[in-house]
């Protein structure tokens, strides 16, 4: 089999790394900002080349070097989409996924993945997306967005993730999404050998009440405190799985706990649970608030592995060719991306199929959050055009390196 090299950013503990070696590529280098996830990448693969740094530094790798590199991968920070969030997108000076995709241009990689939470996929960042799609497609790249949850590639976990594949033309005809595994586990399934370790006696009585997959898990950040298994609504979730989601355990229990006992996870358990096994074996490193944060801020194994096995087989021509989606998602964006000139409200709505004038004011201001949108009021009637994305994209004067340093030591 030939062997296609990586360069993953914002690689995080591993989860996403791990998930690409079994697929069947090589890391040529992983970027990570975190100290704590650098030192478990380098305890479990001492021969990759890791460099701890902001990503965006370039005086720490050169993405030149990488030039031609198989696939550019990366989990990049997640808080600017998130619905738990304030959904800054663009004007969070962690966001870093519109940098990333601009980093096509220096390395031209063949294919580039990367995978960020189900809030990208909402309507607020339609413009966002669609500016994305509309990047890559100038850059002779084909690319899709696709939702996929953990759960159907056999993790015990919901987990959806927001994926984008972007491949050469030549290759993208033969990129199919990957099938779904078959039903997943459930907790007490994935986790009875683990939670009787010890000799706990209710630990078969407790797998038959865990019967369920889990809600996703929440691997918080350094702006708050210790680790647990998420908000309110999560640990309900739990509780109605018999586990105490308010901390994390040291150790499983033990012969001496009650069978009616209600344990807390261990950070191996919540391992378990994001798809490191047996078939997938890792060890983190660090105490254990910060391994619980590198677990639960993973991208898990068996679906990193499921989806750069399906780019494998694009690069290998398996298959039958189709058709890949890049549609246009924003009509608003795309008119005014269009227009040579100023727009009225009256003729954006008819080139967008609109009739409520309220509903292009939401939309209008949607775009403005991401985009620069320039109102003109000089003949007594508003109009509007589409300015420049405010986004970070490596520009040397943006906002987002004051901001960076100010808060680096609370980013994760």
């Amino acid at each position: 089999m030939s062997t296609y090299d990586v360069v993953e950013i914002c690689a995080g503990a591993g989860g996403q790394a791990l998930g690409l070696e079994k697929a069947g590529f090589e890391h040529a280098l992983a970027v990570e900002l975190d100290t704590h996830a650098c030192n478990t990448l380098r305890a479990n693969r001492p021969s990759w080349k890791v460099v701890e740094a902001d990503v965006a530094d370039h005086s720490e790798w050169r993405p030149a070097d990488y030039k031609g590199v198989s696939l550019l991968a990366g989990g990049v920070p997640c808080p600017p989409f998130s619905i738990a969030g304030k959904q800054l997108g663009a004007n969070d000076e962690r966001d870093l996924f519109a940098w990333a995709v601009e980093q096509v241009t220096v390395i031209q990689p063949r294919a580039l993945m990367l995978e960020n939470v189900r809030g990208l996929s909402m309507p607020r960042f339609a413009g966002y997306r669609q500016h994305v799609l509309d990047r890559l497609a100038g850059l002779g790249y084909i690319a899709e967005w696709r939702l996929l949850h953990a759960s159907d590639f056999g993790v015990a976990q919901l987990r959806p993730r927001f994926i984008l594949i972007a491949l050469k033309a030549e290759d993208a005809p033969y990129f199919h999404w990957p099938d779904h595994a078959g039903t997943p586990p459930t907790v007490g399934e994935t986790l009875i050998d683990l939670m009787a370790a010890d000799g706990w006696k209710g630990a078969k009585a407790w797998s038959e009440k865990a019967n369920k997959i889990a809600p996703t898990i929440v691997g918080g950040s350094k702006k708050h405190g210790g680790a647990d298994l998420g908000p309110t609504r999560a640990k309900r979730a739990w509780a109605e799985m018999s586990v105490d989601a308010l901390g994390v355990a040291d150790a499983p229990p033990t012969s001496d706990h009650p069978v009616d006992f209600i344990p807390k996870l261990t950070t191996e358990m919540v391992a378990r649970i994001q798809g490191w096994s047996d078939d997938y074996p890792w060890e983190f490193t660090g105490r254990k608030t910060s391994r619980y944060r590198q677990i639960g801020n993973a991208f898990p194994p068996p679906v990193a592995r499921a989806v750069g096995e399906a780019i494998i087989r694009a690069f290998n021509r398996e298959g039958e060719p189709k058709k890949m989606e890049s549609a246009e998602r924003d009509p608003v964006y795309k008119a005014l991306r269009e227009a040579e000139g100023f727009l009225t409200p009256e003729r954006l709505m008819k080139l967008v199929g609109l009739t409520d004038p309220a509903e292009l004011e939401r939309r209008i201001g949607l775009l403005s959050r991401d985009f620069e949108v320039e109102i003109d009021t000089s003949n007594a009637k508003t109009a509007y055009k589409l300015g420049n994305f405010k986004a970070f994209v490596g520009q040397e004067d943006h906002d987002r390196h004051d901001l960076f340093l100010k808060h680096r030591a609370k980013i994760s």
